[in-house]
């Protein structure tokens, strides 16, 4: 059993020289992942539907000899999604690691939620991953070694009062993901 610390080490030795995909890139988690990502020299495309911060995060990458791209995109949008990934493969033919980590929140009680607010969270935070998935695991699979997160949370473990959205939202990131994982095993 290899400590946390000794797993992290491995990780970033192996991003060293890949091609990273991460969206939700602008701000939190996106753009600190963008950030150690490129540190540790992975070439990266990234993407935020906020073109202002997405330029912020490319304007803070610490490495400008490796390459990164940024591409304003709405994970919402499966075209577009899938677009992306397609001049992604055109330019490199593959990628090593793709992260759908693009999400939004919403605070209501079920009853104050109305069709509207619940379909634009599950837009973004349901099926943005599951655009993402399929748009990049054939991108993934041309890889020697191609890793995918999808990011869920805690609220996909438990539920929370005024969360029901992002709950319903997140425990399907994590059921959809824990299918593919175990879908994709030996491969």
């Amino acid at each position: 059993c290899r400590s946390l610390r000794e797993q992290w080490i491995t990780l970033m030795t192996y991003v060293r020289g890949k091609i990273g995909v991460i969206t939700g890139a602008g701000s939190g988690i996106g753009r600190a992942l963008a950030l150690q990502l490129n540190r540790e020299g992975c070439e990266l495309y990234l993407s935020d539907i906020n073109g202002e911060s997405l330029g912020e995060t490319l304007r803070m990458l610490s490495r400008k000899d490796v390459p990164a791209n940024g591409q304003v995109l709405d994970v919402a949008d499966k075209a577009a999604m899938h677009a992306w990934a397609g001049r992604i493969d055109a330019a490199r033919g593959h990628v090593d690691i793709v992260i759908n980590n693009a999400g939004v929140a919403l605070i209501a009680t079920v009853e104050e939620c109305d069709y509207k607010n619940l379909e634009w969270l599950m837009g973004i935070n349901f099926w943005g991953v599951v655009y993402g998935t399929q748009a990049f695991l054939p991108l993934l699979r041309k890889s020697r070694q191609g890793h995918l997160v999808n990011l869920s949370s805690v609220f996909g473990l438990i539920a929370v009062p005024t969360q029901s959205a992002y709950n319903a939202a997140k425990f399907a990131v994590r059921g959809y993901t824990e299918a593919l994982r175990q879908e994709m095993h030996g491969t």
